[in-house]
């Protein structure tokens, strides 16, 4: 039936407040955020205020507790204002959702909340130069040191990397069971060892700084893996099942903001 297809009541009144808050407080900036090259703070701000930055962090860590369908309706109704702004949702859920599916209680109660406050940002970190589409190849290294991780390596085209204050990283940590030697880890960026490097120059969503994030004998406590050694890839592939619709959200956003404004150009 067509209800089958149809937004529940209080998905609908999230997608009206998500776009009154865009038009008023994002989409007056987001040609300065395109032009400058500069991080949407109103964007940010505004969202914070909202509680629209993360809105799938469960209410025992002090979030929304809404469903992967509500924050597609953030992402899309965002993007159709400002690509760049949308990545704060995006990129939030898409560094989250390693946390949310694998993560110990104690190591979701050690990120998770400063997430849902917007006290800190979340970003992901998988993909290497060398290691894009065939990400089990990736050279990133984890070893245990007592009670401590120490990472070596570097990550690319890790987006809000230098804004996010958390980041899901994967790393190997045993080298000779290829990707069931993968393990996901969650580095803070004020880690000893974490780097931020150069910001990438991109053909668009320019208020979104891309750039590699490096670590140098990066220390981080032991309790910051998230689940089981050996269990990285798997979760970096169930947290790309989960977030690939928020990038067709983002798609759809950007391409009704831009047949908005050519019905208007048209009008005119």
């Amino acid at each position: 039936s067509s209800d089958l297809y149809r937004l529940s009541d209080e998905h609908t009144a999230l997608r009206e407040a998500v776009r009154d808050l865009a038009e008023k407080e994002i989409a007056p900036h987001a040609a300065d955020v395109d032009e400058q090259g500069r991080y949407p703070v109103e964007a940010r701000d505004a969202l914070v205020k909202a509680g629209f930055q993360a809105v799938i962090i469960h209410e025992e860590y002090g979030g929304q507790g809404a469903d992967e369908l509500a924050g597609c309706i953030v992402i899309e109704e965002v993007a159709r204002v400002c690509a760049s702004s949308s990545l704060i949702p995006g990129v939030n859920g898409l560094g989250l959702t390693p946390i949310l599916l694998s993560a110990s209680d104690e190591l979701k109660k050690q990120v998770l909340p400063s997430v849902a406050a917007g006290e800190a940002m979340v970003s992901y970190a998988l993909s290497e130069r060398e290691a894009g589409s065939d990400a089990a190849s990736m050279k990133t290294r984890a070893r245990r040191d007592g009670d401590e991780w120490v990472l070596n390596g570097t990550k690319c085209w890790i987006t809000n990397a230098g804004e996010s204050t958390w980041y899901t990283v994967m790393a190997v940590t045993d080298p000779e069971k290829k990707a069931n030697g993968i393990s996901a880890f969650v580095v803070h960026s004020d880690d000893p060892g974490f780097v931020i490097g150069t910001k990438e120059r991109k053909l668009g969503i320019h208020g979104s700084p891309t750039r590699e994030i490096h670590f140098e004998d990066c220390r981080i406590p032991a309790d910051r893996i998230i689940g089981a050694e050996g269990t990285g890839f798997k979760t970096a592939l169930r947290t790309l099942d989960h977030t690939r619709p928020t990038i067709g959200a983002q798609a759809v956003g950007i391409a009704q903001g831009a047949l908005d404004v050519a019905t208007q150009y048209m009008k005119e």
